[in-house]
C-alpha cells in the first residue's frame, strides 16, 4: 500500500473546507494541532512529541494553505504540497512565531479567523501568545468545520484504517505464542507491541488491557508484573498507527478453561456489538446506536459505547445518549460495549466499522463464535 495521499486528496479537503468557510463567513482557519495540520498538508512527523515549539497552519478562504512553522520543520514541510512556508528560529522565548503569525494572518485574512473551540479540541500554543494574536486579529470559533470535515473519511482514508486493522488482526492471531499461564501481563504487553511492529505497524502509541478470573478491573491501567493464571480472561486493546492512521479495537482470550459466567458475558457482548452494527445506518443518530447496545448491556458507567476513529485514537462522534450526530457514509466508528461480571470484574469488546450507503461494514477482522482459548 502506498504511503501518503495524492495531491488531489488535499485539494478536495481544501475545497470542502473553503465552501464551509464561505457559508460561515470566515476568512481563514487557524490550526495548531498535529491532526489538523496534517489533515490539510500531509505533514507527518513524530516531532510533535516535543512541546517546545508551536506550529501553525492558516487555511484561507481563497488559495492554498500557508504554513507558519519553526525553521527545523521547513525541509519536511517542503516535501508536501504546501508552497508558502514561513519560518522562524524556534524556540524563541520572547517572540515564538507570534509576530510572524499575526503578519501572515493580516495578509491572507481580511475578516474573522476561525479556531476550533468545541468538544475534543485544544489549542497547542501558549495562552499568552494566543492572547496577543486575539488582540491583533479577529478570532472566533470555527463553527465546527474541522469536526465536520474529519468525521467523514474519504475512500483513501478508509483504506489506511482498514490496513491498520489488518495489521492488528495479524498480531492478535499470534497472541497464543506470547501469552499463557505464568506469563507476566507486562511481558505480554511488550511482546504484543513487538508483534504489531513485526506485522507492519509504524508505532504502537496505545496499548491497554487487563486479566482476571472473572474479567478485569478496568481497561486503562498500565500492565502489572502479575503472571497470568489458568482461568483468567485476558484482554488486549491496541491503537497502532500505520501511515498516520489508527486502528482501535480489542480482543479477549480465555487462558485455559474459564468460568461459565465469562462465556455468558462474551455472548452478551457479541449480541450488543451486532445490535450496534445493525443500528449504524446512514441517517441514524449516534444516540440511536448507543441505545441499541445499551438495551443489551445497560447499567454500566463507562460513559460511552464507542466513538469515531481516524488520525486520532478517538474522534467524534460518541456513542452516548446525548450525542445526536447523524451518521453518514464514510464515518469510521468503533462499537465498544461492556458488561459487568460477578465479583466486580468487567469484560469489554471493541470492533471497527465504517458506515456505507447501505449500512455498516466491518473493518476489524471478525471474531470467533466462541471466546478463544489460549
Amino acid at each position: 500500500m502506498s504511503r501518503g495521499f495524492p495531491v488531489a486528496e488535499y485539494e478536495g479537503r481544501l475545497s470542502r473546507a473553503q465552501a464551509l468557510m464561505e457559508r460561515a463567513g470566515l476568512e481563514a482557519l487557524l490550526l495548531t494541532t498535529e491532526p489538523e495540520v496534517r489533515y490539510f498538508t500531509g505533514y507527518l512527523t513524530r516531532f510533535w512529541e516535543s512541546p517546545s515549539r508551536p506550529w501553525f497552519l492558516i487555511v484561507p478562504r481563497h488559495g492554498k494553505p500557508v504554513a507558519v512553522i519553526p525553521s527545523i520543520g521547513a525541509a519536511l514541510m517542503g516535501k508536501t504540497w504546501v508552497e508558502d512556508i514561513r519560518t522562524w528560529s524556534a524556540p524563541d522565548l520572547v517572540d515564538d512565531g507570534v509576530s510572524l503569525l499575526i503578519d501572515t494572518l493580516r495578509e491572507v485574512a481580511a475578516g474573522p479567523v476561525g479556531v476550533p473551540m468545541g468538544h475534543e479540541t485544544h489549542l497547542r500554543m501558549p495562552l499568552a501568545d494566543f492572547d496577543r494574536v486575539r488582540g491583533a486579529v479577529e478570532i472566533t470559533h470555527d463553527h465546527g468545520i474541522m469536526r465536520r470535515l474529519r468525521m467523514v473519511k474519504s475512500a483513501a482514508e478508509i483504506d489506511k484504517i482498514r490496513t491498520a486493522c489488518a495489521i492488528a488482526g495479524r498480531a492478535f492471531d499470534r497472541v497464543g505464542g506470547i501469552a499463557g499461564a505464568g506469563a507476566p501481563l507486562s511481558q505480554v504487553f511488550r511482546d504484543f507491541q513487538r508483534l504489531c511492529l513485526e506485522e507492519g505497524a509504524d508505532w504502537v502509541p496505545y496499548l491497554a488491557g487487563g486479566a482476571g478470573p472473572l474479567g478485569y478491573d478496568d481497561v486503562i491501567s498500565p500492565a502489572s508484573e502479575t503472571p497470568l493464571t489458568r482461568g483468567d480472561v485476558l484482554m488486549l486493546d491496541t491503537g497502532l498507527v500505520r501511515d498516520g492512521y489508527f486502528c482501535d479495537y480489542d480482543r479477549n482470550y480465555a487462558v485455559g478453561p474459564v468460568d461459565d459466567a465469562a462465556h455468558r458475558a462474551w455472548e452478551t457482548l457479541m449480541r450488543a456489538t451486532q445490535a450496534g452494527f445493525d443500528a449504524a445506518q446512514p441517517g441514524a443518530r449516534a444516540c440511536d446506536v448507543f441505545r441499541a447496545m445499551d438495551a443489551i448491556v445497560g447499567g454500566g458507567d463507562a460513559g460511552r459505547l464507542g466513538h469515531g476513529l481516524g488520525m486520532q485514537l478517538t474522534e467524534g462522534p460518541s456513542f452516548i445518549a446525548g450525542d445526536d450526530t447523524m451518521l453518514e457514509p464514510g464515518m469510521v466508528l468503533t462499537l465498544e460495549p461492556g458488561v459487568a461480571l460477578p465479583g466486580g470484574g468487567i469484560m469489554v469488546h471493541e470492533d471497527v466499522i465504517v458506515v456505507t450507503e447501505t449500512g455498516a461494514e466491518q473493518l476489524s477482522p471478525k471474531v470467533l463464535d466462541r471466546l478463544p482459548e489460549i
